[in-house]
């Protein structure tokens, strides 16, 4: 890290807010009742959704360039991201009259490409590069080096966490009361790092909980291993915060403030009166999804996966009756377009979605006996592709089935058991069921 750059400590957070204030608004802290309820604290969600961009990354983006000097505006800027730190630099550009070049793998939804051009105006170049934002990033690397701009980094500097960790400045203020619990997703780690920074300075008797998705679990990794290592493969789902190497900036200030992993779901999470407990811990990609429809469907908030993150990671924790708790919505960037694999995902996560390879005789009423005698009455089938073939006895099939409820499924496997049809169940996790769903 350059001399030059700042610490990254609470006064520069507060620095950071000043500077940003001029074209941030802060964004609402909303009660939740029904996570209130759920989850017997008092929930309130911090609504980075709600910001010009839908996420908190314009906060970190606006308060690094701001601080560009006159040369280093001249000669533009490059960022790499997978799609919401794109649209904070985009916003900045058109903004401050700066021009930039920005870097997305090919994976990015086309609403954030769409969105990065809106922001960005006349001022953006975006460019689509390989299928990971490692693979971006080292595009983008490339392009400094070639040209002399200025890399502005989604979460690895802390100018940009700093501008992020204002997010803790503003649930401070509008609270009237110290949090006991903030939850906190990570991807790369630079809001963690900038909001971790600042409660540890400004509100010490508050807990951390930091989430990442289990198939981009850089920040655990790291954590176990004692420093940032790459992961050899991550599922992009939760584009927001998959990233294969966690920073160094954001690592060391976990570590530094004593995080540690925790792999179960019972966690008592009120802290002492002069320390916090510091919690990071792994969310499965179909809870995600099922805190997605939730806020959805009861809040009316479209969060996308890296948006729901934090709240998905709330469901799955004891907190203490009656604590505190903030809860960062982190971004509303989702493409309509998923809302399928949204769905699916999520009833997979709940037991609800399942499938077997069905050998059915060929004959006359095999399909019907398989209707009576297997399925349900609360059950459905939501997919049925079958393979006949003229020259033999049996036809495969694949078939979905929605249960009514999550304990219908032994009473299932009993009825296909006592049934002469032979069927397969395709395990979660299995190459064949990763390629369903």
């Amino acid at each position: 890290m350059p001399l030059s750059l700042p610490p990254l400590t609470a006064d520069e957070i507060d620095a950071a807010a000043k500077r940003i204030s001029g074209i941030i608004e802060p964004t609402p802290l909303q009660y939740s009742p029904r996570l209130s309820a759920a989850s017997g604290a008092k929930v309130y969600l911090k609504r980075e959704d709600l910001t010009a961009v839908r996420s908190y990354k314009l906060r970190g983006a606006y308060n690094l360039m701001i601080q560009l000097t006159e040369a280093e505006r001249a000669a533009g800027v490059v960022a790499a991201s997978a799609g919401n730190h794109a649209q904070g630099v985009a916003f900045a550009c058109r903004a401050m009259g700066i021009q930039g070049r920005i870097y997305v793998p090919t994976t990015t939804p086309k609403q954030k490409r769409d969105r990065i051009r809106v922001h960005g105006g006349e001022f953006v170049e975006l460019i689509a590069i390989g299928e990971t934002y490692d693979a971006a990033a080292a595009a983008a690397a490339a392009d400094v080096e070639r040209t002399g701009a200025t890399m502005v980094p989604p979460f690895d500097d802390p100018r940009t966490a700093a501008g992020q960790g204002t997010i803790a400045t503003e649930f401070l203020d509008q609270l009237d009361t110290t949090p006991d619990l903030v939850v906190v997703p990570v991807g790369g780690g630079g809001c963690l790092a900038g909001v971790s920074t600042y409660l540890r300075e400004r509100s010490p008797g508050t807990s951390i909980l930091a989430a990442e998705p289990s198939g981009a679990a850089s920040m655990t990794a790291a954590l176990v291993a004692g420093g940032p290592v790459t992961l050899p493969e991550i599922d992009p789902f939760v584009d927001g915060a998959a990233v294969r190497r966690i920073g160094d900036l954001p690592y060391r200030a976990a570590a530094g403030f004593g995080a540690h992993v925790v792999s179960h779901a019972s966690l008592p999470l009120v802290a002492a009166t002069d320390s916090s407990s510091f919690q990071m811990m792994q969310v499965d990609e179909g809870a995600i999804c099922t805190a997605m429809l939730g806020l959805y469907q009861n809040e009316g908030i479209i969060a996308e996966p890296a948006g729901a993150l934090a709240t998905a990671a709330l469901a799955e924790v004891t907190v203490t009756p009656g604590a505190t708790v903030v809860v960062l919505v982190s971004g509303g960037n989702n493409d309509v377009s998923r809302y399928g694999e949204i769905i699916e995902r999520s009833l997979v996560h709940r037991g609800l979605k399942h499938y077997f390879l069905v050998d059915f005789p060929q004959e006359p009423g095999a399909l019907r006996r398989f209707l009576d005698d297997v399925l349900g009455p609360d059950d459905d089938i939501t997919m049925f592709e079958y393979v006949k073939r003229n020259n033999r006895e049996t036809g495969a099939a694949l078939v979905g089935i929605e249960l009514g409820a999550t304990d219908d499924l032994t009473s299932l496997m009993h009825r296909i058991a006592e049934s002469p049809i032979q069927a397969e169940r395709l395990e979660p996790g299995s190459p064949a069921y990763r390629y369903l769903t």
